[in-house]
């Protein structure tokens, strides 16, 4: 039973750390002083999003992709390839930026929302392509991946759009 749980939390991982976000982010919330703003906590969900959801999640992804290319393809239902290391070093690089902008600016997390968000929305087109041209229903192609590829994205725009209408009038992005 444990090796099954264990086998679904790490081949679901963008979910794990999704889950991981939201419960860290419960807990900064809970931690404040009272009484919470409603910017306080859009901060704090913000702020674990990107750690979670970006950083750490790109770098899982960055190392699958790399150095566990045959498992990643063969999840998501593709032949090995030389894309993999391709794949693997964006999201070194949207980790990265995660990673910085967790706990920054605005204007950091923006940027560190944006380019991954982009990123999994295309894979989602990707992933209708593939069921419907090839057949692709792999757990990695069309399982929860596909809806977290447009959820999770989604609910970092909405975050970010959140945070910059709490924003005092007159403040500049920084």
């Amino acid at each position: 039973m444990i090796k099954i749980v264990i086998a679904a939390v790490i081949s679901n991982y963008v979910l794990t750390f999704f889950v991981i976000g939201l419960i860290a982010s419960a807990i900064a919330i809970a931690r404040m002083p009272r009484p919470i703003s409603s910017a306080v906590a859009v901060d704090k969900l913000l702020a674990w999003y990107v750690l979670l959801n970006i950083g750490f999640m790109y770098l899982v992804n960055f190392v699958f992709h790399v150095f566990f290319g045959r498992i990643a393809a063969a999840f998501i239902g593709w032949a090995d390839s030389p894309f993999q290391v391709e794949v693997g070093t964006a999201s070194l690089g949207f980790a990265v930026a995660g990673f910085i902008a967790a706990f920054a600016s605005f204007d950091r997390r923006l940027v560190a929302v944006i380019g991954p968000g982009i990123f999994m929305l295309g894979a989602a087109v990707g992933h209708v392509q593939q069921m419907v041209t090839t057949h692709n229903f792999a757990p990695g192609n069309a399982g929860i991946i596909f809806y977290l590829d447009i959820l999770i994205p989604l609910l970092g725009f909405v975050l970010l759009w959140l945070q910059y209408r709490q924003r005092r009038p007159g403040w500049a992005i920084q």
